[in-house]
């Protein structure tokens, strides 16, 4: 199988100062084209230190992708480390001056100096091309490994791994079709309850279930080769029936897509009020297009129990003429409401849950998710109210 790994370079990476998104969204496209990434590390910004992890890889991977370092600033130094690797020196390419000086012509600037640096690779090394910025990227091979330098900016890292680095890839080596991954996320149950059910599930040959826990869900994953899709189906259909009426949905869609899908399917729209959530349920469901008809945002809740707020709820729809309307109360205590007026009537749940357990922001990201599921439990002609692990219903209203 060939062996790609990815170094990420820069100190502000190494001590976690900003989040790694292109490690995150490397191996995911990876894994779809059916080049799977083996594994990855991080250095930070001492030349010895690079050239150390470029020589090391280039041993063992047969592909090294590195990201970052190509800047025009003393830190950027994965040229300099590769072609010391490779024990030679760096060559200015004017084609690539020229390219720079036009990028910040047409943006009525004028070039600095240093970004000269940018247009220096190795000598040996092959120009990979950068359409929407001034770094240039570069191929090399050092020792048995093919090397990939790119910058560190998301966008210009991301068209050159898929206009650029992937078709050479195709090119160079036996690629296999992309792996099958069946995905189904859960809200309400626990990674061990559902591991329970699942792990003694006899699967194909070469067939994983995985479980990625991410607060308030649970995701589950059965991976394997595209040859094995019937035997997977079969499974899957196991993976469903266990998982129940806690399956969210399947895919990658996000449960407040499938709400968007669903509301506009059957022309209803929804009024969101909040208080405890702090608009963070309104963000949600707006930033996935859910038919919003208005809302409210309260910085302290008036009503106590259930009867109350499923009047607040009542009136919230009538104000935006709305088909629907989620509340979300205040939380005192360790207590909670939540409220879902609908047509056929309007539903109410108290719940209570370890307030020391969890940061703060944990705690609203379960409870949008709990309001959510309300609204899609209702949606499938289900009771509103399900079960959900560590928090527990004291109280409902109809």
């Amino acid at each position: 199988m060939l062996r790609v790994e990815m170094l990420c370079t820069g100190d502000e990476v190494l001590h976690g100062q900003i989040l790694d998104t292109n490690a995150a969204w490397l191996a995911d496209y990876l894994f779809e084209q059916g080049i799977p990434m083996t594994s990855r590390m991080t250095v930070g910004d001492k030349p010895e230190e690079l050239v150390a992890a470029l020589t090391q890889r280039s041993h063992i991977a047969d592909v090294l992708i590195v990201n970052g370092g190509l800047g025009p600033t003393s830190d950027d130094l994965s040229a300099l480390a590769a072609a010391t690797a490779a024990g030679e020196g760096l060559v200015e390419h004017p084609e690539w001056i020229a390219r720079m000086e036009a990028f910040f012509t047409e943006r009525g600037r004028v070039m600095a100096p240093s970004n000269r640096k940018q247009a220096q690779i190795p000598a040996s090394a092959e120009v990979v091309d950068n359409p929407i910025g001034t770094a240039c990227g570069f191929m090399l091979t050092l020792n048995r490994c093919l090397m990939f330098f790119t910058p560190g900016v998301p966008s210009e890292f991301k068209r050159m791994v898929d206009e650029q680095i992937v078709p050479r890839l195709c090119e160079r080596f036996s690629v296999t079709s992309a792996p099958l991954c069946l995905r189904l996320t859960t809200f309400g149950r626990s990674e061990s309850d559902l591991a329970n059910q699942l792990d003694t599930l006899p699967l194909p040959e070469g067939v994983v279930l995985g479980y990625r826990s991410s607060m308030p869900i649970i995701e589950l994953k059965l991976t394997g080769p595209a040859s094995q899709r019937a035997a997977m189906e079969s499974a899957w259909e196991t993976v469903r029936s266990v998982a129940g009426e806690n399956a969210l949905f399947e895919g990658t869609q996000g449960l407040p897509a499938q709400l968007a899908q669903r509301l506009t399917e059957k022309g209803l729209t929804l009024a969101v009020g909040e208080s405890f959530t702090a608009g963070l349920l309104h963000w949600q469901l707006n930033a996935a297009q859910v038919p919003l008809s208005g809302g409210a945002l309260w910085s302290q809740t008036p009503f106590a129990t259930l009867t109350v707020l499923a009047e607040v709820a009542n009136r919230l729809a009538d104000e935006h003429q709305s088909s629907l309307a989620l509340v979300v109360s205040d939380r005192q205590d360790d207590r909670l409401s939540l409220a879902l007026h609908t047509p056929q009537g309007t539903f109410a749940q108290a719940i209570s849950f370890n307030v020391t357990r969890y940061s703060l922001q944990t705690h609203q990201e379960v409870v949008a998710m709990l309001a959510m599921n309300m609204l899609r439990r209702w949606l499938n002609g289900w009771s509103p109210y399900g079960g959900h692990g560590w928090i527990s219903v004291v109280e409902t209203l109809g």
